[in-house]
């Protein structure tokens, strides 16, 4: 009977600004975060097994307040804090290690049952300080945020969202659950250079497709720009429906805000 080295599992949370990164998933000459943070480990690590995965990839440009990534290796970290300060001494300036913690082989970051929240912070009207630009969506035209705040709720629940995935395929799964679905104004995110006014969509759920919160998101300043009505979401979200919504709002206002492991 061969012996199986014992492998030591590890959960870390990290947060990132996602403006100068092509998204998580390593591209050939492409600055990625796995790749950046792969590279930070190899050199902590000084060169010993180890492997990473990823709850779930982000796109270009998407930022994260709260993401997270599961570490194998073949020897156990002996301090965990020490561990963290070093990771994150020679991590670039914007990604930085919150939290680590050991965890079990039946652990799996793919499949463990878990929540995202994920935020879309935006502004409109008025073309914004460049400062602005990493994390705030700015829409040049007027919007109705009233209709809009009307129209974020009627994502709530569960719904048919074939409308709402990019580039949807015969065999994907579109009937979905969204917890909360709501547009507020921004009181999270503030700097003096911001606008008066800012807002954010919060939507929450248990699994999110491919552009789903960007679509959801183009969908509703369509709305507010009078460009599509009430009516016109209500029919999106109905079973079988094939509406196609062609807005997908830009990358930079999104913001992974948390993910919790049932």
């Amino acid at each position: 009977m061969q012996f199986q080295p014992k492998k030591y599992y590890y959960l870390i949370h990290v947060q990132y600004l996602g403006y100068r990164f092509h998204g998580w998933q390593k591209q050939p000459n492409l600055k990625t975060l796995h790749f950046m943070i792969d590279r930070t480990l190899n050199y902590i690590l000084e060169g010993k097994y180890f492997k990473t995965l990823t709850s779930g990839r982000t796109d270009a440009m998407v930022s994260a307040e709260q993401a997270a990534f599961e570490l194998f290796l073949k020897s156990p970290i002996e301090n965990e804090t020490e561990f963290l300060e070093l990771f994150n001494y020679n991590l670039p300036q914007d990604i930085r290690a919150l939290s680590i913690q050991e965890v079990n082989a039946q652990f799996n970051i793919i499949q463990h049952s878990k929540i995202k929240e994920y935020l879309y912070l935006f502004t409109y009207g008025e073309k914004c300080h460049p400062f602005c630009a990493p994390i705030m969506a700015t829409i040049l035209d007027n919007l109705d945020i009233e209709i809009m705040k009307q129209g974020a709720k009627l994502f709530e629940g569960e719904h048919y969202l074939w409308s709402y995935c990019y580039k949807p395929t015969e065999n994907g799964i579109y009937t979905r659950e969204i917890l909360q679905c709501e547009l507020v104004e921004n009181t999270m995110y503030t700097a003096n250079y911001f606008p008066k006014k800012t807002f954010l969509l919060r939507v929450k759920g248990k699994g999110f497709m491919r552009n789903q919160i960007r679509l959801m998101m183009g969908t509703l300043i369509d709305l507010g720009k009078g460009k599509l009505t009430l009516t016109d979401i209500e029919n999106s979200l109905v079973p079988d429906s094939k509406m196609k919504m062609n807005y997908i709002a830009p990358a930079s206002g999104l913001i992974l805000n948390s993910i919790e492991f049932e």
